[in-house]
């Protein structure tokens, strides 16, 4: 249930919430989470756009993206870490629609000690949100398979 911030000066991106939708739904994919209510209302993106001006290396160039990502502690191993951070550079430089962005996209992996993790109010361990998903996949298998 990761949650992604995107920083980037104004304009860069065209349409700034399918940006949002397609990075939360990469970083699902790279989790391996089941589609779960559970998983898909959690996980969301944020798009902060600056104005002009706010971003610069020490040159002064600004075109930048930084994409932060927060996960549970231990859900990307190595294999994950690689593919999410690929995977987001590459939809950021195609939400730019400049392939160059590609070299200017850092992607930040952080994770929330176990137990730092608030969801509707209580701040959630690993097995806390292992258990909820159980019991989501419990009562969907309860309800069987939808009509034809």
């Amino acid at each position: 249930m990761p949650m992604i911030d995107v920083y980037c000066t104004s304009g860069t991106f065209a349409d700034p919430h399918a940006l949002a939708q397609e990075l939360a739904a990469a970083v699902m994919k790279w989790e391996k989470v089941p589609g779960l209510p559970l998983f898909r209302k959690n996980t969301a993106a944020f798009v902060h756009e600056m104005p002009q001006g706010t971003i610069a290396n020490v040159d002064g160039e600004g075109r930048y993206v930084r994409v932060q990502v927060l996960t549970p502690v231990g859900v990307l191993d190595r294999e994950k870490q690689l593919g999410v951070v690929k995977e987001l550079t590459e939809i950021v430089a195609r939400a730019a629609g400049d392939p160059s962005y590609a070299q200017r996209t850092w992607v930040l992996l952080y994770e929330s000690p176990d137990g730092g993790w608030g969801l509707a109010g209580h701040a959630s361990t690993g097995a806390d949100i292992a258990q909820a998903a159980r019991q989501q996949l419990a009562a969907l298998a309860a309800r069987g398979p939808p009509p034809s």
